[in-house]
């Protein structure tokens, strides 16, 4: 699971909220993070293996949603190992755990294991909270045909810079000025907590308004193609609608128990004594979530392949033979041969009105592909491409 209190346990002076919840039954609670993440990882990667009975097929273009689809299913695995290696071994070697953070310790390795497993898990984590940000973005502006090759480029940088950026940031002001003597109160925790939420908080918030936005997008250019928005188009629009609402609906229920925890443990922490007989339920539900946000968050990358692509199947195709189709288009009309015009063909184009009205719809056929890519129904999912192909 991610969530600064591994960070803050590495310091000695830990408060007393951190305390509670990293010390009750640690051995029930990373046996939990182990299977949850063990399970989620095994059918992540089922999910991404090409299938039989699958047209492995080679976009023309490539698909930069796609490709952040695919990153995001990565950066859940690689959390989703850290998660495993950081449990196993605080339940492998408790003699080892035991000389974390203990105050003129000769030993710095305990600590180093505590600062970087901590570290790693929230940088892939947060890296993935920054690429469905920018799939949203993306979404958005694959609709207003604003996305060019080069986008990718840039949300590459912002996702994993942001990423870095913050996660050393708030892991320097929290172990300021040095990890055997960090600063005790509340307002020297608060900058790493702010770099670690805002990410997650900034999902929660706009990429709802993202995706509306482009779902009202999405219908002005269905009913802008033929003058008229018929059951097929209106049935595209629901399936991408849909898609969105699976995404949102998937990040909610894995992170929502973070944001419950977080403030609970916060409300303790302003208390000069938690262990008051007042304070119980708190501190009852604070472990609760805890226990939830320990098989919840983990479970994302398994549970975000249904959303983006649905059940892929078991039969594995080992044989790693990819075969190249022409790219047919979920819409209601055909794509043409010529889907994506040369240069050649693109001078004729411009003197050619019927001919660049055709390239016109052919660019809408192909947006809107894009985004409802991996959401068919029926025998249709035979030819779906794999997530792997799909995404490179």
């Amino acid at each position: 699971m991610a969530s600064p209190r591994l960070e803050t346990y590495c310091c000695p002076n830990r408060d007393a909220a951190t305390q509670l919840v990293m010390s009750f039954q640690p051995e029930v609670f990373c046996g939990v993070c182990i299977g949850s993440a063990s399970v989620s990882v095994l059918l992540t990667v089922l999910q991404l293996l090409p299938k039989k009975g699958q047209i492995l097929r080679k976009m023309p273009k490539a698909s930069s949603s796609s490709t952040i689809l695919l990153l995001i299913s990565v950066c859940d695995i690689l959390g989703g190992l850290g998660v495993i290696f950081r449990s196993s071994v605080w339940l492998g070697f408790p003699g080892f755990i035991a000389n974390i953070s203990v105050a003129n310790a000769t030993d710095m390795w305990p600590s180093a294991f505590c600062v970087g497993s901590a570290m790693w898990i929230q940088l892939l984590y947060s890296a993935g909270f920054w690429w469905l940000f920018c799939y949203a973005v993306d979404s958005y502006l694959v609709v207003r045909r604003s996305a060019g090759l080069s986008t990718i480029v840039l949300y590459h940088m912002m996702a994993w810079g942001l990423a870095v950026l913050l996660c050393v940031e708030g892991v320097a002001l929290l172990y300021y000025p040095s990890l055997s003597s960090c600063e005790k109160g509340l307002e020297h925790a608060i900058p790493h907590y702010i770099t670690t939420y805002a990410p997650l908080l900034l999902v929660l918030v706009v990429n709802p308004i993202l995706f509306r936005r482009t779902v009202s997008a999405v219908a002005s250019l269905l009913k802008g193609r033929q003058g008229i928005y018929t059951e097929n188009e209106r049935r595209l629009g629901t399936e991408i609608q849909m898609r969105f609402f699976k995404i949102m609906l998937v990040f909610i229920v894995c992170w929502s128990s973070n944001i419950v925890n977080e403030s609970l443990l916060f409300y303790l922490e302003m208390q000069p004594d938690i262990n008051e007989m007042p304070l119980k339920n708190i501190r009852s539900a604070a472990l609760i979530t805890w226990i939830i946000m320990g098989i919840l968050n983990p479970m994302q990358g398994f549970l975000f392949t249904l959303a983006f692509y649905g059940w892929t199947g078991c039969r594995v195709d080992l044989k790693w033979q990819k075969r190249e189709i022409p790219w047919e288009s979920m819409s209601s009309s055909t794509v043409g041969e010529n889907a994506y015009p040369s240069p050649v063909n693109y001078q004729t184009n411009l003197h050619d009105p019927k001919k660049l009205s055709t390239t016109d719809s052919q660019q809408t056929d192909e947006a809107i592909s894009m985004l409802s890519e991996g959401n068919t129904s029926g025998d249709d999912r035979i030819t779906r491409s794999s997530p792997i192909y799909q995404g490179w």
